[in-house]
């Protein structure tokens, strides 16, 4: 691909953000500082928040392109031939120097993880005049808080004018993490009052507003956040909509890989909640159910599943 697409995609929905590979170490134990472990089996997959909610989005039948950029090397290539060969959109993916973004999963005996994230091709991303016309254009805009803070700010900006899309946020990460590659905290703090959706999982969002995580959806409110969602993993979720909050359980399955569960809760989460018409509980049911289908499949996007799927998943539990 080049630098900057020759002509500019129409999609309905655009995800902004990495697409990785995801090295995957099963280790025995994960290590405490000074020590170590002993990794029992490697495994690669493709992964990345921006392609991974990308292709939840695709799955569920939603016009999707994922705005990115990869390195000018070999796992660049690889990375780029697994999106080609899915339902997104690879128009606003564009190359050049620098380390495609990869990451280090350490996946401990009990399904716990610790992931390093390498490579600075995410963080040079920026956007072109291509890019703004096609985001001004979209019905919705994700981006999660891995993207560089230059490209975030942008994108407010763009969600923020008059006719702008409707923003999807999610905080992926805790500041500690998200300082020096991804969102800075002044960022978030508009991000919260411009977002038609803000996701947040319990350890970002602890980090984030410094305050319990069962006390986020209040202190989110008080910052100008009008509708949202705050994740607990296998304790479900609360969402939130002005003064309404609902309960959404998570749902009882035998996982075979966790990784990614959020992304697809996210994805399901913008396509019902956000881009259709559903009620909170609705929508929260239905992306608590894609979350738990890609529990069921290896790698963070092996089992993003299709409506249909969600649909039959959901009436075998009614």
């Amino acid at each position: 691909m080049a630098d900057s697409p020759d002509s500019a995609p129409s999609p309905d929905v655009v995800a902004v953000g990495a697409a990785t590979v995801d090295r995957f170490h099963d280790v025995t134990n994960l290590p405490t500082p000074d020590g170590g472990a002993f990794a029992r089996e490697v495994t690669e997959r493709f992964g990345g928040v921006g392609a991974n909610v990308a292709t939840g989005l695709a799955r569920l039948g939603r016009d999707t392109a994922l705005l990115g950029r990869l390195g000018n090397d070999d796992v660049g290539d690889r990375v780029l031939a697994d999106l080609e060969a899915g339902p997104v959109s690879t128009a606003l993916i564009r190359r050049g120097p620098g380390t495609t973004t990869h990451c280090v999963i350490l996946r401990g005996p009990e399904g716990e993880r610790m992931i390093v994230t390498a490579g600075d091709s995410t963080v040079r991303l920026r956007l072109d005049d291509t890019d703004r016309t096609v985001l001004r254009a979209a019905d919705v805009v994700f981006v999660t808080a891995y993207a560089p803070d230059p490209v975030t700010r942008e994108i407010v900006d763009i969600a923020a004018e008059p006719d702008g899309p409707a923003l999807a946020f999610d905080l992926s990460g805790a500041i500690e993490e998200l300082r020096g590659r991804g969102t800075e905290r002044p960022t978030i703090d508009r991000v919260v009052e411009v977002a038609e959706l803000f996701v947040t999982a319990e350890v970002a969002a602890e980090s984030y507003l410094d305050c319990p995580a069962d006390e986020a959806v209040d202190a989110l409110r008080d910052r100008g956040c009008s509708r949202g969602a705050v994740t607990f993993g296998t304790e479900g979720a609360t969402l939130f909509d002005g003064d309404d909050r609902t309960q959404v359980p998570a749902f009882d399955v035998d996982p075979t890989d966790t990784t990614g569960a959020g992304d697809a809760f996210t994805a399901a989460l913008a396509e019902r909640w956000l881009l259709g018409d559903a009620e909170a509980e609705q929508a929260g049911r239905f992306a608590a159910a894609a979350s738990a289908l890609n529990c069921r499949a290896e790698g963070a996007r092996g089992g993003l599943a299709d409506q249909e799927a969600v649909r039959a998943f959901l009436a075998a539990r009614a």
